[in-house]
């Protein structure tokens, strides 16, 4: 009996041994599984998972010069708990405080020492220095400050780079350009683009992502795995730089001027349909002018009833359908008809009118009752036929340039529902009952330049990344001949007489031939139609295209609500004159070759002729004269003769000196002198003869200076 108590005493004991260790060992297990659990769980802690933004594609103008660009900028935080900060916080901060001040001057040294103690009391390891992004180059500067000094590791600076969108040219084609936004589709997409190219390129420009991991390794976030994002892609467009300077200042000057409620002008490379350059200015809700307002040119806001730059449609129309000649004699009367309930007026009826005219002069002088007879006659009872006819020369097609908010063609069709009366054909005659954009109307002007041919216009010319093109946009025909030969020989002489003889005879230069027609046209609104409680508002137009004889470009102009002055040949003609004038004088292409024959074989060679270097040895190399050269890499030169030999030295240019121009082809000195800060001016055709501002004279940036061309 005592043997068998005792043996069950031992097992007992033996049992709970065993429980014991198994719980021991139980125990053991859960607390290494806790210790693994809070491994792995700081492991986390001490990694985050990190977007490396890519860097948004360039938008560039034709020569490659960027238009819109990301620079990198750096968000500055400081990890005051840093192990070698502290070993310096106290003996510097005083000495930091000062150099931040200073720096951002936007708050006292004072304020930055209380700041950066507060911070450093409170061990905070992100503290935000300033809210102001920086630069590299002041970047660069930032960390020679005190503290920050002994380097990246042990300096407690904490630059986060971002890249922001800057655009190198300010407000230059703002609404063609576009602008970033971070508040589009709730800011669910981050910055994307908010209008215009911006927004049209949006997948191409943005690029892809990449993604890193960041560890914590000694209170210093270190990448410890990294996905490399994809730049975004570049825009190479075809906007100029220079022209759309001049076109911007053109323009902006009549607005000032004229103090109208809004206005837009593009110039158009007439063979291939580029958009040379674009601009538009606006009024905001307190009056001021502002550029990039809305964009005029193309979306609803300029999409209106053009008046009498419709005139050349309805005349060709009819000209196409034999209905008319150019030498058709029209009886315009004392410049008032009476058509149906309606009355048609000239705009010099109170000064008796013009009588019996020929058709060509109807358009010349921009007669309404004149149009409004021809076409009623031709095509009453087949209205049909007449806007069918509108309809084949492409003007109810869009055009797509691209970015968002092209407004559609308006142009009634009789039967269509659309509001057609009684009165419509003669009304839209001269440029009434329907709408179009000022682009749209450009690109029919630009396809009678063009030969017939119509082009679309054209905004981007290519897509690139890193210098290779990946996508390239080519000239799109619309239509390969709008109308015959025949027709378009007539319409060319009718556009030219307008500036010759006719409504815009103000515009006519000896340097170059501009061809084009003028417009004037009430503007209406849905509650108050023509007649304004403020009075009648009025909308002044001029599209044509220069030079004449060989056309480059055509451009239109487009005014709305001028006060005072408010016909097309007053107001919007002399934009259009400054813009041409600009334009040619700087495109070469517009200027004949320099004659080598006039040097071969003369014994007097010219005394004085100036230019690119490379332009000037490649004449005198043709036509075989013998020249001393100079030695230096200037790029520009002056020719002299002595005793019969032609000497070319380098063209002296002093800064804040006026250099010697005399001699130079226009687009030359143009160049010389704009890129100094000059405003320039130029009269006549051939090469400069003289300045206004006497070379070897100083000069501040942006004064005037004029140019006389001569032969």
């Amino acid at each position: 009996m005592e043997i068998r108590k005792t043996i069950l005493t031992r097992f007992s004991l033996f049992y709970v041994a065993a429980i014991i260790f198994a719980l021991l060992l139980m125990g053991n297990i859960f607390i290494i599984q806790q210790d693994k659990s809070w491994d792995q769980k700081g492991e986390r802690l001490d990694v985050k998972e990190v977007t490396i933004p890519a860097r948004r594609g360039d938008i560039c103008a034709d020569d490659g010069r960027p238009l819109a660009t990301s620079v990198p900028y750096y968000e500055l935080r400081m990890d005051l708990a840093a192990p070698g900060v502290k070993e310096v916080f106290n003996a510097k901060v005083d000495s930091l405080a000062y150099y931040l001040a200073h720096f951002f001057r936007d708050k006292s040294e004072a304020a930055y020492r209380h700041e950066l103690r507060s911070a450093y009391r409170q061990g905070a390891r992100y503290h935000l220095i300033n809210p102001r992004k920086v630069n590299y180059l002041e970047l660069q500067k930032i960390e020679k400050f005190p503290i920050f000094r002994r380097g990246r590791n042990r300096g407690g600076l904490i630059a986060e780079q971002e890249n922001l969108r800057v655009y190198p040219f300010g407000n230059m084609a703002t609404r063609t350009l576009g602008r970033m936004s971070s508040t589009v589709y709730g800011g669910t997409h981050g910055s994307v683009g908010y209008y215009g190219l911006e927004e049209a390129y949006e997948s191409y420009l943005k690029g892809e992502d990449g993604l890193a991991l960041k560890r914590n390794l000694s209170g210093r976030w270190l990448y410890v795995s990294k996905e490399d994002p994809q730049d975004g892609y570049n825009l190479i467009t075809t906007i100029n730089v220079n022209f759309q300077d001049m076109v911007m200042h053109a323009l902006k000057k009549e607005m000032v001027d004229s103090r109208a409620k809004y206005g837009t002008a593009v110039l158009m490379d007439v063979k291939t349909g580029d958009i040379k350059a674009i601009a538009n200015y606006g009024r905001d809700d307190n009056g001021d002018l502002v550029e990039g307002y809305q964009n005029y040119a193309i979306g609803n806001s300029g999409n209106a009833e053009p008046g009498s730059t419709f005139k050349l449609v309805s005349l060709m129309a009819a000209l196409e359908d034999g209905k008319v000649d150019t030498s058709t004699i029209v009886d315009t009367g004392n410049g008032v008809w009476k058509y149906k309930d309606r009355t048609v007026y000239d705009s010099d009826w109170r000064h008796g009118g013009h009588g019996k005219i020929t058709m060509k002069q109807v358009f010349e002088l921009s007669s309404n009752v004149g149009v409004a007879k021809i076409i009623t006659k031709a095509y009453a009872g087949h209205e049909r036929d007449f806007v069918d006819r509108i309809y084949s020369f492409g003007l109810n097609q869009p055009v797509d340039l691209g970015i968002k908010g092209e407004a559609k063609p308006f142009i009634k069709y009789p039967g269509g529902g659309n509001g057609w009366s009684g009165v419509t054909l003669a009304w839209m005659s001269f440029g009434y009952e329907l709408k179009l954009t000022p682009l749209q109307m450009l690109t029919f002007y630009n396809a009678v330049a063009n030969n017939g041919r119509m082009v679309e216009p054209r905004l981007v010319q290519a897509i690139d990344r890193n210098g290779r093109e990946v996508k390239e946009f080519k000239t799109k025909v619309m239509n390969p001949k709008i109308c015959s030969s025949e027709t378009l020989n007539k319409v060319h002489d009718m556009l030219r007489g307008v500036v010759v003889r006719g409504t815009a005879k103000s515009l006519n230069t000896p340097a170059y031939e501009i061809a084009g027609k003028t417009g004037t046209a009430q503007v209406a609104n849905q509650s108050e139609g023509y007649f304004h409680a403020s009075g009648r508002i009025y909308q002044a137009s001029f599209v044509g295209y220069f030079p004449a004889d060989n056309p480059r470009y055509s451009c239109i102009v487009v005014i709305n609500g001028p006060k005072g002055a408010y016909y097309g040949g007053s107001v919007a003609g002399p934009v259009f004159r400054e813009i041409s004038d600009n334009v040619y004088a700087s495109d070469l292409r517009m200027h004949d070759d320099l004659d080598i024959s006039a040097f071969a074989g003369k014994q007097d060679y010219p005394g004085e002729v100036s230019g690119k270097r490379k332009d000037l040895e490649e004449v005198l190399d043709d036509a075989d004269l013998l020249h001393g050269w100079f030695h230096g890499s200037s790029e520009w030169a002056e020719m002299d003769t002595t005793n019969h030999d032609v000497e070319l030295g380098p063209l002296k240019v002093v800064p804040g000196v006026m250099p010697k121009v005399t001699g130079m082809g226009a687009s030359d000195a143009v160049y010389i002198l704009e890129n100094r800060g000059l405003r320039v001016s130029v009269s006549g055709r051939g090469r400069v003869l003289t300045q206004s501002i006497p070379a070897g004279t100083k000069y501040q940036t942006g004064q005037s200076v004029r140019l006389r061309l001569g032969e």
